[in-house]
């Protein structure tokens, strides 16, 4: 592992301890370096796991083609999740270890069996799977005023923070995924509507990309993980009093306030 790649960890992990913003950081990984932007989240997550955090999942990011062509890129990124990213549904997350925070409504997938195969199958993985929830991604950027490059968001774990998952959980085969709508509300006021089908027209081959990519990198998913499989419409900024809540058509809905 080179010294940018330290430096650059050393840059994004102060940045989240002390709340502050930071310059984008593709300059000194070069434009485009994707390799060494996820030689830093990995950094980051081993740094994480030695200091006791628990590794529970992974989420995809970068679904929307509209936004894969707006960073020139041709797939979706990933990122950690740590058991002390969730929220409880219904609760508040405090917005004091939040910098520029923002939300988005998703399908999160929960496994019950490991998925360590680069070849592994849509029919592998629907068999892996022990419940589907509705779920709250609040995503959070280290980089000032998000001007962000697909390596500074790969680098910065996917730009994830927390997340929520609804209390009502689906058999995969009772509900469907591509035609769900989902309406997400601001203190009542629609503020993103979307559906399954914006998440690479399927949540769940955004799901099999993350399954495939992880194995192949010797980091496979396994049993118990959290997989949130990406934004089914728009993602909004996020304030101090606001209350969000998601319905997912077939899913139930999740709540969480910021206080």
């Amino acid at each position: 592992m080179n010294q940018s790649v330290l430096k650059v960890a050393d840059l994004l992990a102060s940045a989240e301890a002390e709340c502050k913003q930071i310059s984008p950081i593709v300059s000194q990984l070069g434009a485009g370096n994707v390799e060494a932007a996820y030689q830093v989240q990995a950094e980051l997550t081993r740094r994480g796991v030695a200091a006791g955090r628990r590794l529970v999942g992974r989420k995809v990011g970068l679904t929307s083609l509209a936004v894969q062509q707006q960073l020139g890129v041709s797939e979706p990124d990933f990122g950690a999740l740590f058991a002390d990213m969730e929220i409880e549904h219904l609760s508040s997350v405090s917005t004091e270890r939040l910098i520029q925070p923002r939300i988005e409504a998703e399908v999160a997938l929960v496994l019950d069996r490991n998925l360590d195969h680069p070849d592994t199958t849509m029919a592998e993985l629907t068999r892996a799977i022990a419940f589907v929830a509705p779920a709250l991604e609040i995503v959070d950027s280290r980089i000032t005023d998000w001007k962000i490059s697909i390596v500074d968001t790969i680098a910065d774990n996917g730009s994830s923070a927390r997340y929520v998952l609804g209390d009502t959980f689906r058999r995969i085969s009772d509900v469907d995924l591509a035609t769900c709508g989902m309406a997400m509300t601001r203190n009542g006021d629609v503020v993103s509507l979307g559906a399954g089908a914006a998440c690479l027209g399927h949540p769940l081959k955004a799901a099999l990309w993350l399954v495939r990519k992880l194995a192949a990198a010797g980091a496979p998913l396994r049993a118990g993980d959290v997989v949130l499989t990406g934004a089914l419409g728009p993602m909004v900024s996020a304030t101090k009093g606001e209350t969000y809540e998601a319905r997912i058509l077939g899913l139930g809905s999740v709540q969480v306030r910021f206080g």
